[in-house]
């Protein structure tokens, strides 16, 4: 009952309990059964309400890898990107392959990638040129998988009003590839995945501060945002909105806190394992971020430490 009321003040609902021990006439007895069953059902049924829309996460393990920017999976191990490298890993953590020259044969000069998301052989990347909090030359490039080599890249539309790039989720029922600005969370940003051409932006209420991962799994989109205060040790979150393409307004809902993590830092990319159901969720610990630069280190660090957490989502 105590969770059930958490949940209906959650909603803006109230129950009240009985009080008192005041007898019920004979004649009574018929209508206050009645409203015993009404508030049984009334109880049982908001436990579903709130149970639909509360997913329940359950740490499994935790992973430290190189890279402080994302990951993406493909069920069979994770992928994750550094400021100016990709990295593949196997599920135990065991660095695979990387690539560290990421932007070699791009037109555009570039230092920075953002979040990646994996789909058919291929790993989806945000990268852009970017130096105290302003970015430039935007795009989405496209790696091979297995060798981490650069294929080709996604033209960005300035004329979107996007100005930075923290992450990419490939959306493929959709048709969609999904993209979030850092500096401004008010919308994500959409491409087709078939023609890459931009199809247009929603906007979200309300809006995510600071959003740094993007993911889609199950026609929802999760959005990690970078938006605890590390300074006073407050969690960073995650957003959840739904995944619709026709839609040019997207109600948000942050669902979680990362009390979880070993200390309160800067939380980047998340994905979906599409075998197991499990979260993924990058975080880097130690180093002060300003203006999303790295501004030296925390006491009792030496370097960052950049952690996978794995949970069961359900």
């Amino acid at each position: 009952m105590t969770a059930v009321m958490k949940c209906c003040n959650k909603f803006g609902l109230q129950i009240r309990r009985a009080s008192g021990s005041a007898r019920v006439r004979p004649e009574d007895r018929g209508g206050v059964a009645r409203q015993q069953w009404l508030g049984v059902t009334l109880v049982l049924g908001l436990s579903g309400f709130c149970d639909a829309r509360e997913p329940a996460f359950e740490l499994l393990r935790v992973i430290e890898v190189q890279g402080r920017q994302g990951v993406a999976t493909d069920g069979n191990g994770y992928f994750v990107s550094g400021s100016k490298v990709l990295y593949a890993y196997d599920k135990h953590g065991q660095l695979l392959a990387s690539n560290e020259t990421p932007f070699d044969g791009m037109e555009t000069e570039a230092n920075h990638i953002g979040d990646i998301s994996v789909h058919n052989g291929e790993l989806y990347a945000g990268i852009e040129h970017f130096l105290d909090g302003e970015a430039d030359n935007i795009r989405i490039a496209v790696y091979d998988a297995e060798t981490l080599s650069y294929r080709r890249a996604i033209d960005w539309n300035p004329a979107s009003g996007q100005v930075e790039v923290s992450a990419v989720a490939v959306d493929p029922g959709n048709d969609t590839i999904w993209m979030t600005d850092w500096t401004d969370g008010a919308h994500v940003y959409r491409y087709s995945l078939g023609s890459g051409h931009y199809a247009g932006k929603m906007r979200l209420d309300p809006a995510p501060s600071a959003p740094q991962g993007i993911a889609v799994y199950k026609g929802y989109l999760y959005i990690t945002a970078d938006d605890g205060d590390a300074e006073q040790g407050e969690a960073d979150g995650l957003w959840k909105v739904k995944a619709d393409p026709a839609a040019s307004e997207g109600k948000a809902v942050r669902i979680k806190a990362f009390t979880e993590f070993r200390r309160a830092g800067e939380v980047e990319g998340l994905d979906f394992d599409p075998m197991s159901g499990e979260m993924v969720v990058l975080n880097n610990r130690g180093e002060r971020i300003i203006k999303g630069m790295p501004s030296g280190l925390y006491p009792g660090y030496d370097r960052e430490i950049h952690e996978l957490y794995v949970y069961r989502f359900r």
